[in-house]
C-alpha cells in the first residue's frame, strides 16, 4: 500500500501546538509564528507531502529487500537512495529550520517536525541520514567556533555534507563513563582521534561527496567519567584551501550490521586512527563535549518520537485499508448475504480505533514539544522563554518514549489486523513493526527517558514546570466539560481521573526521590506512560473541541470520536498505572532475588 500524507490531521495538530505555545507566553500564534502566515506553512507542508509520497515512498521497499552493502570499505546504498538524496538537496529541505546565518530558512521547529513525520512515514530508513544532520546543525551553531561554523555549516545546512553522531562503543552503550576513544593534541590546534565506534548510522555511504562525523573522545589528561569527554568534528575528507573535499582522513568503515529492520540505513562500525589518528577539530571546550552532544541528542530524541508517530500513522493507514477490503464472517446484525469486511467486526474496530487514537495522541505530544522549543527562542519575554525551555525539557522524554512505545503497539496491531497475511512479508505490514522496533532503544532507551523524566525533569524549578503542565491540562478538561458536547461522552470525566492519578503519582515520586530513589526508579516507566496518557488525551480533547467549533465535516467528527475513544478506553488504565507507581516498588525489587546469579 502506498503512503498518503495525512494533511488534515497534521495541520490541526500543528495549529493546536502553536496555539498552546503562544497562550503560555501570553501571545497569539500569529505573533509567535508570524513567518508561517500567508499560506507559508500550507505551501511547505504540501511540497513536503509530495516529496514523501512521490520520492521516498516508492523506494521504501527497496531499502527493506535490498539493503546497503559494504565492499572494500565503501558502502553502496539501496536502489534509488542516491537520487532521493539529490532531491533532498535540491528541495532545500535540510535548511528548513536551520539558522539563517549559514543558509538556513530559520522556520519553526514545529513545522519541521510535521515534515519529518511525513518523510519518516514514507521511508524511515532513508530519513535517518537527514535527521542526524539536523542535530549536528544545532550542536555546531550553539557550541562551535565561528571559524568552524563558517567552514562546515553552509555545507551541512545545504545537505551537501551530511553529518553523523559517534557515541557508542562496544563497551560503552548507554553508559558513556566507559568511553575509550582517544584524542591527542596537535601543535596546529587540531587533534588526532583514534578508537572504535559502533552503531553509527550512515557512518559511510555513497550519497554525498563528504561526511562530517561528530565524535566523542577523551584527552590524555581528561578527568574520569563523563566530565572528561570532549566532542570533535572529524570529516571523512579534509577540506582543501578552497573548501572542497581533499585528502581522505584516517577513517574507515569496518563493517555493517545485519538488523531486524531499517535495512536501508547503513549501520556502521567505524575505525578511527589506523595510521596515527584521524584529524579532528574541537567543538566547544575540552572536557565539555557531553553538553555539546546533548544539544544534538535532545533534537534527535524528538525526531525519534516523530519516527514513532510516522510508523504508527503508516501502519494505521494500511490496516484500515486492508480491513475495508478483506471480507470474513458476518457480525451480529449483518443484513447482507455476502461476508462482511472485517472492519465491521467489533474487535477489529477496537484495534483500528486504538491504532488511530495512539497515533494521534503521540503526534500531539511531539508537536507540543517542538512548539515549546520554538517558544524558548522566539518569545519576547525572558521568563516566557525560560518556562518554554522547561516545558520542552519536561516533554522531550515523554515525546520520545511514549510515542515509540505507542508505535510498537500500533504496528503490532497492524500485523494483527492483517491476520495471517500480516505475518507474510509481501503485505509490508511486518516492515513497519520491524523498522520502528529500534526507536524505543536508540537515542537513549525508553527506560532512560523515564529515569530522566522522574529524576531530572519532574523536580524542575521545584516542581513548578510539572505544576504548570498539570494546570494547562486541567484547563482543557474544564473546557471539555463546559462544552456540553454529548458526542464526547465521558471524555472530561475520564481525563479528570487520569490527571488526578498523575498528580498523586507525581507527588509520591517527588517524596521518594531524596530518601528512596530506587522506589522512584521502580515507578519511572509507568509514570511516563501515565504522563503520556494525560498529555496525549488532553491534546486530543482540545483538538476535538477546536474542530467542533470550526466545522461539521466528517473530519471533525473523526477527531471527536478519536478523543472520546482514547479517554474512555485507553485512559481507563490510568488508575492501574498509579497503583503500580505508588505500591509496586517492593515487588519490582524482588527481581534481585528472582534473577540473582546462582
Amino acid at each position: 500500500m502506498t503512503y498518503s500524507a495525512p494533511h488534515s490531521a497534521i495541520e490541526r495538530t500543528l495549529n493546536f501546538a502553536m496555539q498552546s505555545a503562544a497562550v503560555t507566553a501570553g501571545n497569539t500564534a500569529d505573533s509567535i509564528f508570524a513567518d508561517l502566515g500567508d499560506g507559508m506553512a500550507q505551501s511547505i507542508l504540501d511540497q513536503a507531502g509530495k516529496y514523501a509520497e512521490g520520492v521516498l515512498d516508492p523506494i521504501n521497499r527497496n531499502g527493506d529487500i535490498a539493503p546497503a552493502t559494504l565492499s572494500d570499505g565503501k558502502v553502496t546504498t539501496s536502489p534509488g537512495w542516491i537520487e532521493a538524496y539529490r532531491g533532498w538537496i535540491d528541495g532545500g529541505w535540510s535548511a528548513l529550520s536551520a539558522p539563517s546565518d549559514h543558509g538556513g530558512m530559520a522556520l519553526p521547529h514545529v513545522l519541521n517536525a510535521a515534515c519529518l513525520e511525513m518523510w519518516s512515514s514514507a521511508n524511515m530508513a532513508f530519513m535517518l541520514c537527514p535527521i542526524l544532520s539536523d542535530g549536528a546543525i544545532l550542536a555546531l551553531s550553539r557550541h562551535a567556533s565561528g571559524e568552524l561554523q563558517d567552514a562546515y555549516l553552509p555545507k551541512i545546512v545545504s545537505g551537501v555534507w551530511p553529518a553523523t553522531m559517534n557515541l557508542t562503543e562496544p563497551q560503552a552503550g548507554s553508559d558513556l563513563n566507559a568511553l575509550r576513544a582517544k584524542a591527542e593534541r596537535n601543535e596546529d590546534g587540531t587533534y588526532r582521534i583514534s578508537g572504535q565506534k559502533i552503531f553509527i548510522t550512515y557512518g559511510e555511504h555513497d550519497m554525498s561527496e563528504n561526511i562530517i562525523h561528530l565524535v566523542l573522545a577523551r584527552l590524555p589528561d581528561a578527568p574520569a567519567g563523563t566530565r572528561g569527554i570532549s566532542l570533535f568534528l572529524v570529516p571523512k575528507f579534509i577540506p582543501d584551501a578552497d573548501g572542497n573535499p581533499g585528502a581522505l582522513n584516517d577513517i574507515r568503515c569496518a563493517g555493517l550490521e545485519h538488523k531486524m529492520g531499517i535495512h536501508g540505513s547503513p549501520t556502521c562500525t567505524m575505525i578511527y586512527g589506523d595510521n596515527g589518528g584521524a584529524t579532528g577539530w574541537l567543538i566547544g571546550e575540552e572536557n565539555r563535549g557531553l553538553a555539546c552532544m546533548f544539544t544534538m541528542m535532545n533534537n534527535a530524541r524528538l525526531a525519534v518520537g516523530l519516527q514513532g508517530v510516522a510508523a504508527a500513522e503508516r501502519s494505521t493507514q494500511q490496516a484500515a485499508a486492508f480491513a475495508r477490503e478483506r471480507k470474513q464472517g458476518r457480525p451480529p446484525g449483518w443484513a447482507h448475504e455476502d461476508m462482511a469486511p472485517i472492519a465491521a467486526h467489533a474487535d477489529v474496530q477496537r484495534m483500528l480505533m486504538s491504532m488511530a487514537a495512539m497515533t494521534d495522541a503521540s503526534r500531539a505530544i511531539c508537536y507540543l514539544t517542538a512548539a515549546a522549543t520554538d517558544l524558548s527562542h522566539r518569545a519576547d519575554d525572558e521568563d516566557a522563554r525560560r518556562k518554554a525551555h522547561e516545558r520542552a525539557s519536561l516533554l522531550t522524554p515523554v515525546a520520545k518514549a511514549f510515542s515509540t512505545d505507542m508505535a510498537n503497539e500500533v504496528t503490532s496491531l497492524g500485523v494483527q489486523v492483517h491476520g495471517g497475511m500480516g505475518f507474510i512479508e509481501e503485505t509490508g505490514a511486518a516492515q513497519h513493526m520491524r523498522d520502528v522496533r529500534i526507536a524505543a532503544i536508540y537515542e537513549g532507551t525508553n527506560g532512560i527517558q523515564a529515569i530522566d523524566l522522574v529524576m531530572r525533569k519532574l523536580p524542575l524549578s521545584g516542581g513548578e514546570a510539572m505544576q504548570r503542565e498539570l494546570a494547562d491540562m486541567r484547563a482543557i478538561v474544564d473546557e471539555t466539560r463546559a462544552s456540553n458536547n454529548t458526542e464526547l461522552g465521558a471524555t472530561a470525566e475520564r481525563l479528570a481521573e487520569t490527571l488526578d492519578s498523575l498528580e498523586r503519582a507525581g507527588a509520591y515520586l517527588e517524596k521518594q526521590i531524596p530518601g528512596e530513589p530506587n522506589d522512584a526508579l521502580a515507578g519511572a516507566t509507568p509514570f511516563l506512560r501515565l504522563f503520556g496518557l494525560a498529555r496525549g488525551g488532553t491534546g486530543l480533547a482540545k483538538i476535538a473541541l477546536d474542530c467542533a467549533a470550526q466545522t461539521d465535516s466528517a473530519d471533525g467528527r473523526r477527531e471527536i470520536a478519536i478523543a472520546r475513544y482514547f479517554a474512555e478506553n485507553i485512559c481507563a488504565g490510568a488508575r492501574g498505572l498509579e497503583l503500580s507507581i505508588v505500591a509496586g516498588a517492593a515487588s519490582v525489587q524482588l527481581a534481585s532475588s528472582v534473577f540473582a546469579e546462582s
